[in-house]
């Protein structure tokens, strides 16, 4: 798997960290404080905050209900009746969102008034009066997040992009072949019937428009003359020689590979949305880049396969591209704008989630989300992520495999 986009060696990447002092943990995601103590855990699965004799058990519930806080009380007496206690807390997300949670009675506990959404990674400030008595808890609640030095993402290849407002452009798949256009096809001829006295090309040989291809002695006048090239190209096929009659037969074959055609196959679930002047984005194989054409034709004859061909033309005036050669097309079939889109190149699985890698300053937090069509290289966001949010779009398994080292859990 390459992790580097230009070549840089362990010892310099090593180098680097040791020269700028940076922080060894840019590696070990939110867990800087991996040797601490787990907290202490109460009847029902909670933390347990202990101010005294004072004590709160907080957790977590989403059993059969969106994730919510529910608080047990007790002090030294035992159960605390919960209509005696203030409470209220709040949670600071990446990049300083606070959400304040109010509590109100149901049975022996407190219940939150507010859904936790993922990721549940935060800050907890936790204030309870009780009795004329204020308790105040404070601690991290961190899961998905990891912090990297700039120069150590930069040497790394992290690159982000900012989430926002898409044009998906649906596609469907096809395959085929380039062909030569039929229109830069030349046969060659002779007008007069006679001997050829002389041919000036070989096989293979580029010409261009004017230069003499062969000479030929007229039967009838005895006088020679000369054919020239009705267009640049390359001479495909050569059936002439020196002292051979021409007797009506064609003796030279010229192809200008300018334009080309690229002979495409469409299945039967896919014809009725295809039309010409259709866009299809080609990629040659044993070539990276792709190369747009244009539909120009669809054939009205069903293949043995029953697909119908589909016909593409192509600039190559360049002449890096062959006749002959294989091809996969994507097909644009529709466009549609969405508010809020992200790069697939981002997308990694986390937990039960696809997700992405917020990042805010040096820090990169998981973004859980709920995603809509996939068209090309974007997928829509129903949820999980704000508009202009800085994300990474490659290179995001490096922020997966730090925070997974790091041993970031879904634990509170």
């Amino acid at each position: 798997m390459k992790i580097f986009s230009h070549p840089i060696s362990l010892f310099l990447l090593v180098a680097l960290l040791l020269t700028h002092n940076f922080n060894l943990h840019a590696f070990g995601g939110s867990n800087a404080n991996q040797e601490e103590e787990e907290p202490q855990k109460g009847s029902h699965g909670g933390r347990l905050l202990i101010d005294e004799d004072f004590v709160l058990e907080l957790a977590i519930f989403e059993t059969g209900v969106p994730p919510e806080y529910r608080v047990w009380i007790t002090d030294k007496q035992g159960l605390v009746d919960a209509a005696e206690v203030a409470l209220e807390i709040t949670l600071t997300r990446l990049g300083g969102i606070q959400d304040r949670i109010k509590f109100a009675v149901q049975g022996d506990f407190l219940r939150g008034d507010t859904v936790i959404y993922e990721p549940h990674s935060f800050v907890v400030t936790v204030k309870a009066e009780y009795q004329g008595q204020s308790h105040h808890w404070q601690y991290d609640s961190f899961e998905g997040r990891t912090t990297i030095e700039p120069a150590v993402a930069k040497a790394l290849a992290i690159e982000t992009s900012i989430a926002g407002p898409q044009v998906l452009k649906e596609t469907i798949s096809v395959y085929g072949k380039l062909v030569t256009h039929p229109e830069s096809i030349r046969h060659m001829a002779a007008r007069f019937e006679g001997t050829i006295k002389s041919v000036e090309v070989s096989l293979g040989q580029k010409v261009k428009k004017g230069d003499p291809l062969f000479t030929i002695e007229s039967n009838e006048s005895l006088k020679p003359y000369t054919v020239v090239a009705p267009i640049d190209g390359i001479v495909q096929q050569r059936n002439a020689n020196s002292g051979e009659q021409t007797n009506g037969r064609t003796l030279l074959s010229l192809i200008n590979n300018e334009v080309l055609i690229s002979e495409l196959s469409v299945f039967p679930r896919d014809r009725d949305r295809v039309s010409v002047g259709d866009i299809v984005w080609l990629t040659v194989k044993g070539r990276d880049e792709r190369v747009s054409a244009t539909i120009i034709q669809l054939d009205n004859i069903i293949q043995a396969n029953q697909s119908i061909i589909t016909r593409a033309q192509l600039n190559n005036e360049q002449g890096d591209l062959k006749p002959g050669a294989f091809i996969q097309g994507e097909i644009e079939v529709a466009e549609h704008q969405v508010p809020l889109a992200v790069k697939r190149s981002g997308l990694q699985a986390f937990r039960d989630f696809t997700v992405v890698f917020a990042k805010v300053d040096n820090q990169y937090e998981v973004r859980m989300l709920d995603l809509g069509r996939v068209a090309g290289e974007w997928v829509e966001v129903i949820g999980g992520l704000s508009p202009g949010t800085e994300y990474v779009s490659e290179n995001s398994y490096i922020i997966k495999a730090d925070i997974e080292k790091s041993g970031a859990s879904h634990d509170h």
